[in-house]
């Protein structure tokens, strides 16, 4: 199960439990009988209340069941870019045994708000950003954001804890337009200068990847996509207004 069964046997933390560990229970459900079990050499562990990388995993992959089921059809060319964007992040073996698992996950009923608020009660705020950030990608991955899939991800978010103005922060990351570079920032364009800068340096630090190193490298790297995305809306608005 190369690096995804690492994953899973470094431990699943609070998604051992409530409604992630009872449909991920239904699909790998040899890894949950007793608090312990190898897998790939690994263990599966039972309950803590950190968010553990195996934990964020299965979160992560439940989340995307539930935005790919919101127009109520899943196409092989969905999955096909799902498996792209999971190939890009996390390698094609890690990609593979995720998408395995994400079938399983696509036939049962998601329920999304009892998931999202368990995710809420035990995920810090800047893993639930990231979330959010890898729900656009993948709701994007065929070059538009579906108005179905985007009002999902809006309810998760609203369940999930995720403000307003940060959600409006990562969907002008894929949604474009005239005053994306604006709302990235979660500023309006009579900003002053100085304005600006105070929320650069604001939101730089709030989607700085340091804030997920928790989840291990990967989701490190992951997480400099989006602060990058910050680096650019920045820099934009400098040359428009012939900023130094």
């Amino acid at each position: 199960m190369a690096k995804f069964g690492k994953w899973i046997g470094g431990g699943l933390g609070w998604a051992f439990g409530g409604p992630i560990g009872a449909l991920i229970g239904f699909t790998v459900g040899s890894m949950f009988d007793g608090s312990k079990r190898q897998v790939d050499g690994g263990e599966v562990t039972g309950f803590s209340g950190r968010t553990t990388t195996g934990g964020y995993v299965m979160s992560l992959l439940v989340l995307v069941a539930a935005v790919m089921k919101a127009d109520g059809k899943v196409l092989k060319s969905e999955l096909d870019y799902v498996k792209k964007f999971l190939v890009h992040n996390f390698g094609e073996p890690s990609a593979v045994e995720a998408i395995k698992l994400l079938k399983n996950l696509l036939q049962k009923t998601i329920p999304v708000d009892e998931v999202s608020q368990q995710i809420r009660q035990n995920m810090n705020y800047s893993a639930r950003l990231q979330l959010v950030h890898f729900m656009f990608g993948i709701a994007q991955a065929d070059g538009v954001v579906d108005k179905t899939e985007k009002n999902m991800i809006a309810h998760i978010c609203q369940q999930m804890g995720i403000s307003n103005s940060d959600f409006d922060s990562i969907q002008a990351m894929f949604v474009k337009d005239t005053e994306s570079d604006f709302k990235i920032l979660e500023i309006e364009r009579t900003a002053t200068d100085i304005e600006l800068k105070k929320a650069y340096r604001r939101m730089a630090m709030k989607y700085h990847p340091d804030k997920v190193s928790h989840l291990g490298e990967d989701f490190q790297n992951a997480a400099k996509e989006k602060f990058q995305k910050v680096n650019q809306a920045y820099e934009n608005i400098k040359k428009e207004r012939n900023v130094a």
